[in-house]
């Protein structure tokens, strides 16, 4: 395995902000790495840096001779009027049947191909870029957030894609789904330093809080050996019979060390707007139409949402599902039909359109100031102010120097200081980290009001939706089955649609004639059974070793020890995950 990048002893900074402090990782051509860390950590100037587009204070970055890197490109790399094909055949000079075959890969044919590429949605613009990225045929993908306002399917074609792409990818990501469908390794950016870890972004959250409880075990431990320590010392160093003893006590307690656990950094703390619950409808439609002037998107629209349900708006870009959530709050008139919410109804809005036209020149606090139910006081702003992270002098900063992220809490934090019974949320997780997204899922886990939400986010709309509505084809209506269920189709549809094409592809070749190649099938029926047994009985025994190698780490209290016992439990997860990749290859070629 050759080692594509590496980072030696990088150093980074901002003003009086640390970026990079001593970093060292590497990448080797044969790993998916998921790059993680809170916002503002330093995870997209790392990117930068290793694009070459800038600089580090001090260290290096040593590109290995062949290393060819693709990155997946934020801003529009478009002409005006070229269609995606003329795009692909631009970027790559490769022609037009090689770009047309790659970018079947990702559903782009038909007016998606050949139609001009700046009128399609951001979703399938990305798909674009994606067919791009892959004709320059790249040893290394750096990926910057790239499921970031992609629909579900777009995400499952960009999952298959890279599972299916056999070269080294780095990619950042708050999507713990994704970055779970598609990373075998983590790798970890804090406190300006850079941790890899040999395992997927679940087992390194696990492992991470697993370790920090530990550490913290020893040292309680640790602490209470050196009070009895100095109690003896502190009786016996001035007797002569015992301050032999006492001496040798003292070096003890000199090879007494605690083990250093970092101070937690700053947590979101979210919590909704207290109301009562309430029942019946909140709001009915009766042959609501949606759109605008010149095009209604949807038609015939029956829906009924009941007070105190989470109903996820579900579908792909370009179909809907904003255009339904601007007519439900009254920013956008319906084309036909009626809407009517419930009495008592306070609705609170969470939109991209809401935090990208914040008042430039207020400060955080005046903003929420203004935002804030009358009455409120300027202690109770500084609290939820500080509960997503905005303390101290970053109460005074101007909103036009805040980051994506922040912009995001900022109007969040303006939600929770009013008494809104109904939110409405459009992609909510956009621009969040990882820790927010979740304060986020609890603090609506238990609001007794309406939330009306579409997201990306396959973890979050896991964990809060409590019914699903589908908007696609010109309809909205409800869908009969959970987020899982509805997963499991849109899975289905890109695997029926990757097995058209293959088949498509596959041309002549024939199925073998005649007896022999019948009892020629069986016995390779048999083989792979017997194959699929034994990596089952494998498999088992791995979890086991693993399970009991897990519980002894979490009770070690020698680092070395402790050191050893986590290599081997690495060592475990890696022959594990290729023992189940070909359990599952096996079952998909049988099943």
């Amino acid at each position: 395995m050759a080692v594509l990048l590496q980072v030696r002893d990088a150093h980074k900074r901002y003003g009086d902000q640390i970026l990079l402090d001593g970093a060292d990782a590497h990448i080797t051509d044969d790993v998916k790495v998921g790059f993680v860390g809170r916002n503002g950590a330093g995870k997209s100037t790392l990117l930068r840096v290793l694009l070459g587009e800038e600089e580090l204070d001090s260290g290096e970055v040593i590109q290995h001779p062949r290393l060819r890197v693709g990155y997946l490109r934020q801003h529009d790399p478009f002409v005006a009027g070229e269609s995606a094909l003329d795009f692909l055949m631009r970027d790559s000079n490769q022609p037009d049947w090689k770009c047309g075959e790659i970018a079947g890969q990702f559903e782009l044919k038909g007016p998606y191909l050949e139609g001009p590429v700046k009128e399609l949605s951001g979703g399938w613009q990305t798909r674009v870029k994606l067919a791009a990225l892959l004709l320059h045929e790249p040893n290394l993908l750096l990926l910057d957030e790239p499921t970031n306002f992609l629909d579900v399917r777009t995400q499952i074609l960009l999952e298959h894609f890279l599972r299916d792409f056999r070269q080294a990818c780095l990619i950042v990501s708050h999507d713990r789904a994704f970055l779970k469908a598609t990373c075998g390794q983590t790798l970890d950016l804090s406190r300006g330093k850079l941790t890899m870890y040999p395992g997927k972004i679940d087992d390194f959250l696990t492992y991470q809080e697993e370790r920090r409880e530990h550490d913290q075990r020893v040292n309680a431990t640790v602490i209470a050996k050196q009070k009895q320590l100095k109690t003896f010392i502190d009786k016996n160093r001035a007797n002569a019979s015992t301050a032999s003893q006492a001496r040798s006590k003292a070096k003890q307690l000199e090879r007494l060390q605690t083990t250093e656990i970092e101070v937690d950094l700053p947590t979101v703390t979210i919590r909704a707007p207290q109301v009562d619950p309430r029942q019946g409808p909140a709001v009915r439609t009766t042959d609501l139409a949606i759109g605008y002037p010149e095009r209604t998107i949807a038609s015939d629209i029956q829906l009924e949402i009941e007070h105190g349900e989470r109903a996820a708006i579900v579908g792909d870009n370009g179909q809907g599902k904003t255009t339904l959530l601007r007519t439900l709050t009254g920013s956008l008139e319906p084309c036909d039909g009626h809407m009517k919410w419930g009495h008592h109804c306070d609705i609170g809005v969470y939109a991209q359109h809401v935090y990208t036209t914040l008042p430039q020149e207020k400060t955080v606090l005046e903003f929420l100031e203004y935002e804030s139910t009358p009455g409120t006081t300027t202690q109770q702003i500084l609290t939820v102010a500080g509960s997503l992270l905005f303390r101290d002098e970053h109460v005074q900063k101007k909103i036009k120097v805040l980051s994506g992220g922040e912009r995001a809490r900022l109007c969040l934090a303006s939600l929770l200081l009013g008494t809104h019974n109904i939110l409405v949320l459009d992609e909510p997780g956009n621009h969040l980290d990882v820790e927010t997204v979740e304060a986020l899922a609890n603090a609506l886990l238990a609001y007794k009001g309406t939330v009306i939400f579409t997201s990306h986010d396959r973890y979050f709309m896991k964990r809060i939706a409590s019914c699903i509505i589908e908007v696609r084809d010109g309809t909205v209506k409800n869908y009969l089955g959970d987020y899982d269920a509805y997963l499991y189709a849109m899975n289905k549809e890109v695997d029926d649609g990757e097995r058209e094409r293959n088949a498509g592809k596959g041309g002549g070749g024939g199925k073998s004639g005649g007896s022999n190649g019948s009892r020629g099938g069986q016995r390779d029926q048999k083989k792979t059974r017997n194959e699929i047994k034994t990596l089952e009985r494998k498999i088992a025994s791995l979890d086991k070793q693993k399970k009991e190698t897990n519980d002894e780490l979490l009770t070690c209290t020698d680092p070395k020890k402790a050191l050893e016992l986590h290599n081997q439990l690495a060592e475990w997860n890696k022959e594990s995950e290729a023992l189940e990749e070909r359990w599952l290859e096996l079952n998909d070629g049988n099943w």
